[in-house]
């Protein structure tokens, strides 16, 4: 406080206090999932998978070509005796030989597109696993032969065919897709599930 020239008091200016904005802010926590938290499998997600592998008859076969990927078109049955897929390639195919070398393979089994919603958006799942051969004195080449003309019937005579081969697919794991915002992963005993009737 002072005074000017004229008597006048001068009062010095109030300081008035004002927080900061962050500090009306409640405080954040955050809870990040635990990843060794073992969540349980959505039923729906087994019921998406053996609708795809009983309606859909054909997928998308990924194998390792010479170092580089590549993709061909398999008819498939679904053994689920076994948690399997099977399908029966000559030997003259590429991707009989890619197998042969490097058994890793992927799966696409895709939902027809019946124009009605986006592509993005179709109901799929892919596999990542192992490729088997199956041999001819095996006891499991009966049963898959018989399980693979239940549902190509036409087949039959390629299985009088030295050059072709009953290949056994084992899944590793899975990834479901729904739709768009619904997708899973399935592994271990959660797939064996799926993968069973």
């Amino acid at each position: 406080m002072g005074r000017w020239a004229d008597g006048r008091t001068v009062h010095a200016p109030t300081r008035v206090f004002v927080p900061a904005l962050h500090s009306f802010a409640p405080p954040v926590h955050h809870h990040l999932p635990d990843p060794t938290t073992k969540l349980p499998m959505d039923p729906d997600n087994a019921l998406l998978l053996r609708a795809l592998l009983r309606d859909i008859n054909v997928a998308a076969l990924a194998t390792l070509h010479k170092g580089e990927p590549a993709v061909s078109m398999v008819p498939f049955v679904h053994d689920a005796a076994q948690g399997a897929l099977l399908i029966h390639v000559s030997g003259l195919a590429t991707h009989s030989r890619d197998m042969q070398a490097h058994p890793g393979v992927s799966l696409l089994v895709t939902a027809r597109d019946d124009g009605r919603t986006s592509p993005q958006a179709l109901p799929r799942v892919s596999f990542s696993g192992e490729a088997q051969f199956i041999e001819r004195d095996d006891p499991a080449y009966d049963a898959g032969r018989a399980l693979y003309l239940q549902r190509f019937e036409q087949a039959a005579q390629m299985f009088a065919l030295g050059d072709f081969s009953l290949v056994r697919i084992v899944p590793r794991s899975a990834r479901i897709v729904g739709g768009f915002g619904r997708a899973a992963s399935l592994v271990g005993a959660d797939l064996d599930r799926a993968l069973a009737d």
